[in-house]
This record gives C-alpha cells, structure tokens and sequence, in this order.
C-alpha cells in the first residue's frame, strides 16, 4: 500500500511578494528560500528597496545563492528583472554618492568608466558629458525616467534641480538608446532616480564651506506611509531646497547657485499610481574662457524648471501595464562674450526654451512573451536673440529684466511610436524592438531605428550580453544658427546616425564582481565644431563625415568584508576604458573642438576603508589621457567622513597633489580644494 512520506519537501523559492491573506499556505510543507537582488532600472523600477550591494547568503543546501535578482531593470520598454534583461547598465549607488568626495552629480559621474566628465569649473558649473567617445550632445539626461534635456546645447544640460542627498541611485546606459528614449539617446542615457522608500517624517539640512570663499547650504523635509495590506496603498513626499556660492578656483570663475526640487507620489496601490515631480535650478557664473579662448571675462546666467505627471493603470501583479506622462522644461539662458558689455554687437544674448512632452507606454505579458507598444510628441519652441528665423516687428517679445527684445524664434516637432516584443525561454533573453520617428524640420516621413539585445545566463554567476541598436540626432539650436566672432553654425547641418554594436559579460561570486565589455560605433555625418584651416578665426558647426569609435572597458568590485568581515577595507574599485576613433572625411579640418578631442585612456581606483570608530575615509583616483593635444593627467580626491547614524560630519580634498590640469580648451582647472562640512537628519 502507499504510505504517506510527510517529511518529505520541496524546495519554494520567492520572487515576487503578495499582500494576499492567503500567500503563507502556498509555503506550508516546503523549504522556502527568499532572495531579492534589487537592481538599477532606467524605464520602469521604483527606487523603494532597491540597493546594488549582494548579500550573499548560503541556502539549507550549502549553495551559494547568487541568483537572488528579480526585480525589474532597465534595457527594455517592457519591465524585466535583473536576471531577465539583456542590457549592461552601470550602477552608481546612493552608498557610492555617501562615500564620495564629490561635490555635484557631475562629480558622481566620473566614477563610472564609460563616461567622459569635462567640467570648465567647481561644483559643476558649466560641465560636458559624454559616453563612449560621442559629444556631450549626444546622450540624453532623465529624472525619474522623465526626459530633461536640453535641445539649445547640451552644455546646459546638467543643471540639474535635485541635492545629492535626493538620489538613490544613478544609471548609465552606454550605447545607442532610441527604441527607448527617442533619438537624443544617441550614445546612451544617464538616469537620475530619486528616493521613495520612505517611510518617516524627517527634517534634513547640510551645510559646508572652504577653499576660496565656498558656502553650500541645503534643507529638506520628507514623509511617507506604507500602509498596511488591508490598506493597499502608499505615498510619500521629498522635498528639498539648497544654495552654493564661491570666489571660483580660477580667474573669473566665481558662481552662485541655487535648487529646488519636491517628488510628491499621493497615490500607490496595487492598481494605480500617480508621480509627480516639480523642480528648479538656477546658475549665474564667470565663465571665464568658456566657449572661446580670445575673451576670458564671458559671462553666463541660466535656470532651468521641470515639471512632470505621470500615472499608472496595472493589475495587481503588473500583466498589463498603461502609464501615460506628461512634461515641461523651460530653460532660460543669458550670456555675455564680454562680461558687463550688453547689446548684440558686444555678443550678448538671451535664449528662453520651452519643452513640452506627451507620451503613453504599454505593455501585456502573454504566452509569447511580453509585447510593448506606446508613443511620444515632443515639441520645442525656442525665443531668441540670436537663435531661430526673423520675428515680425510686431511679434517681438519683450525679454524680463532687459529692454532687449527676443526678435528670432524657433519651433520644431518630433513624433515618436515604438513597438518591443521581448521573449525569455531559460536563461536566455531576447529583446526586439523599433522606434518609428519624425522631425517637423526634416522632411515629414518617418524613419526607422531597429535595434535587438540578447542575454545568455548558463548559471548563477555568469552572464553575456550582445546588442545592436541605431539612433539619430537632430542638430541643436546652437549648431544651427549660432553666429558671433568666435563661432558659425550651418542652418544646413544634417543629423547624425550611427549604428551601435555592444557585447559584454558580468561575472559575481562571493567579494568578487567584474564587467567586461566592448563596442563599436558607426556613425555618419558626425557633427562637431571645427577650424577648417590653420587662418581660421571662426569655429564652423559642420558635418565632418564619418566617425568610429571603437574600445572596450573593464570593471572590478572587491567587496572584502564578504569574505572577512572583520576586514577594515570595505571596498576596491577599479575600472579602466580605451577608446580607439576612426575619422574619414572629404572636409578639411584643422582643429576640432569636441568629436576629435576624445578621451582614450581612462583609469579610476578607489577604496573605501574603515579608520576608527565610525570614522572612515574613501580615496579616489582617476588617470586619463585626452587626444587632440592634451596631456595625460591623474587626480586624487580623499573624502574623511564621521558617520554618527543621524548627522555626518566629514572634511573633503578635491585634487590632493593640486595638480593645475585642463580638461577642456584653456580652460584651467583648480588646484587643491578643501571642503568642510556635516549633515543632520531628524525624524519627527
């Protein structure tokens, strides 16, 4: 006869959460392992929960369980898990920020290898950034997955709203992006992601001050509720607010800064969401020999609001998925060629930009996997002195605070539709997808940009990746009708395209991570600032033909206390990328500004360590070699941080051997530069 074996279990494992009365008894009789690897996303995650530190825990079996990652990541229109998706992301986790010396997100920024962080001067005034050897025009920069950029010139681009203390996470997506984030994703996207796992009412303020005349100040207030599962739902508020001013490191390089930002999500539940966003920036500083090297007293004053609303209609485990967002940004910049000269003929000009976007995103998960469809209309609408086509006199519009008149003015359109099918059969991944798009500025039909990602995972420490994917960018408002004694854009220009190829592997055990990947990009009709001969005076936006990059970048995590805990090494990092570019063309060039100065060499180390008590100190080195005439340099940056749980008080050094270097035309960057402050958080 059978006999009952009621000893017998079976191995549960938990990968995703239920509120349901239930849940417990589909447990009951079985060995239950619970893990969650919470990841970066750049689409669709919520930042509650999320961390990238691995905590590595040994199941009854006596195995390591590595595979512990199903939460939703980037790569995709449609929500994957980290164990699902086919994309390389890179990580810069809210942990990383705490730890850094680092001033501004744009300081953050150089701690991931791929990027290029060309900052003119201290605490991110007026900062470049680029990916893989593309421009500092070609990547897009989003908030919340709420696009931010600026189509003026991307040299605004990081005027960013939000304090350091706001951030969970930054993700950097290297690569061609448009079937995700429309054609400025040209050469990757940043994402910043703020805080929501919040679940007490706090009041936070951080203060510091140092080298040449430096004060920063900022206060907050937060508060959230998770409700109970009879409730089914949560919100929460951030808020923050912060001012910085400085005598600058170098000639005429002084600033004032200011910023605020509030994320409010009234509204979560297990079928709807809702998020909104609202933010400000405004910046006014010495722009010394920003944009030309003939006048070093230039002059510049920019502000930048946000605002966004977005909700989301889903069941209760997420099959089904209809978010539709709405956003503005309106940029407002003034510059001076000669700081104090007004009038056009002195080089003064004022640009006042206004961004509008809609867009609706879906996705349905079925038995052939998960299907995503949606739609973006984009439109910009610049008023100028200088840039955009002739107003009627009667049009003029007046300019606040001038008697100046905006007498140009610029609109252009862009529309977007996508469709992504992504399959998943083991460990094995593929996304498919195409971004369908047009431009009012070009010839009204639509272009296509395809672009495939495969993932391969054999087991629980290994994975592969490979992608192609292609993108197009339209000339900026700057590239097109700048004209002054120092630069000439070309009404003209044709967009860029390239054609992006990536392949990489990760590779995590216990203490020990590592990422290794590689690219090439094909581009066509690159655009950049050029000399066309040695007489030159002017720099000349033209098409300079065609441009590969090409490189690889390697990336290693120690995490020490993993294997000993008693270790008084936290963590080493190391990273290193080569890039190798490729330029044919029938122009003549003489000198480039910005395509051609590309950064071959890149080298960063850092270690975080424990000195006494809560006293502990992260040193960060970085080594790069710059092509077009540059000379290689290394920096070192050392951050000494007291962590009394509530309050932080720490002592920060920014290029410790002060070494005088240029990042940037002849623009020359500070020496040492010594930071003081703390922070204090009260929960009410």
């Amino acid at each position: 006869m059978n006999k009952n074996n009621f000893n017998k279990r079976q191995k549960f494992v938990f990968k995703h959460f239920s509120n349901k009365s239930y849940s417990l008894f589909a447990a009951l009789g079985k060995e239950v392992l619970i893990g969650v690897l919470s990841i970066s996303t750049l689409s669709a995650a919520k930042a509650e929960g999320i961390s990238t530190k691995v905590n590595l825990a040994k199941d009854s079996l006596g195995h390591q369980e590595v595979k512990l990652d199903e939460v939703i990541v980037t790569g995709s229109r449609a929500p994957l898990t980290a164990l699902q998706s086919a994309k390389i992301v890179a990580v810069i986790t809210k942990d990383d920020i705490h730890r850094a010396a680092a001033e501004t997100i744009n300081d953050v920024l150089k701690l991931a290898t791929g990027v290029d962080v060309r900052q003119r001067g201290g605490f991110g005034v007026q900062t470049d950034i680029s990916i893989n050897g593309g421009t500092f025009d070609q990547i897009t920069i989003l908030l919340n997955g709420v696009n931010i950029s600026n189509p003026q010139t991307g040299h605004n681009a990081t005027d960013f709203p939000v304090a350091l203390s706001d951030i969970e996470r930054i993700e950097v997506l290297e690569g061609a992006s448009a079937r995700l984030y429309g054609t400025s994703a040209f050469s990757g996207a940043i994402n910043i992601v703020t805080r929501s796992n919040i679940e007490q009412e706090a009041i936070k303020a951080k203060a510091e001050g140092g080298s040449f005349g430096t004060f920063m100040a900022e206060a907050g207030y937060e508060d959230g509720y998770k409700g109970k599962a009879s409730d089914g739902w949560k919100w929460h508020v951030l808020t923050s607010g912060g001012y910085a001013r400085s005598d600058g490191g170098t000639d005429n390089s002084d600033f004032k800064k200011g910023h605020f930002y509030a994320n409010l999500q009234p509204f979560q539940s297990d079928y709807f969401d809702l998020n909104s966003q609202i933010g400000w920036s405004k910046q006014s500083y010495g722009a010394n020999t920003f944009y030309s090297a003939k006048f070093n007293n230039q002059y510049e004053n920019t502000s930048h609001a946000i605002f966004s609303l977005s909700g989301s209609l889903h069941n209760a485990d997420n099959k089904w998925n209809i978010t539709p967002t709405f956003y503005y940004n309106n940029f407002i910049d003034h510059f001076q060629l000669i700081r104090g000269e007004e009038g056009a003929s002195k080089g003064e000009n004022y640009h006042n930009l206004d961004v509008y976007g809609y867009s609706i995103n879906a996705h349905l998960k079925w038995s052939a996997g998960t299907t995503a469809i949606g739609g973006e209309i984009r439109h910009e609408h610049i008023l100028s002195t200088a840039y955009g086509d002739d107003l009627e006199a009667g049009a003029y519009k007046d300019i606040h605070g001038s008697e100046r008149q905006y007498t140009k003015e610029g609109k252009r359109t862009n529309t977007s539709l996508f469709i992504e099918h992504n399959i998943l059969i083991g460990g094995f991944t593929l996304s498919a997808g195409m971004l369908a798009n047009k431009n009012t500025k070009l010839d009204g039909g639509f272009r296509f940009y395809p672009g495939i990602d495969l993932s391969f995972r054999p087991n629980d420490n290994w994975k592969f990746y490979a992608s192609w994917n292609k993108a197009l960018r339209m000339p900026t408002y700057t590239d097109l009708y700048t004209s002054n004694v120092a630069q000439q854009g070309d009404l003209n220009l044709k967009p860029e395209k390239n054609s992006t190829f990536k392949v990489g592997s990760r590779y995590r055990t216990k203490g020990f991570e590592t990422l290794l990947s590689g690219f090439y990009s094909n581009g066509s009709d690159m655009i950049d600032w050029v000399y066309e001969t040695e007489q030159s005076t002017k720099y000349h936006a033209l098409n300079i033909g065609k441009l590969d990059n090409m490189g690889f970048s390697l990336d290693a995590t120690l995490h020490l206390q993993e294997i000993w805990k008693e270790s008084f090494i936290t963590e080493i990092k190391a990273g290193y990328a080569f890039i190798h570019q490729k330029h044919e063309t029938e122009q003549e060039i003489y000198r480039s500004l910005y395509a051609l100065e590309y950064l071959r060499n890149k080298f960063t180390l850092s270690i975080d360590h424990h000195i006494w008590k809560r006293l502990s100190a992260d040193w960060s080195l970085r080594w790069q070699q710059r092509m077009n005439g540059y000379h290689p340099y290394t920096k070192i940056d050392c951050k000494l941080l007291w962590d009394g749980g509530n309050y932080n008080l720490y002592v920060k050094a920014d290029n410790l051997t002060c070494h005088r270097y240029y990042d940037l035309g002849s623009v020359k960057q500070p020496g040492l530069w010594l930071m003081a402050g703390g922070s204090i958080n009260i929960n009410i």
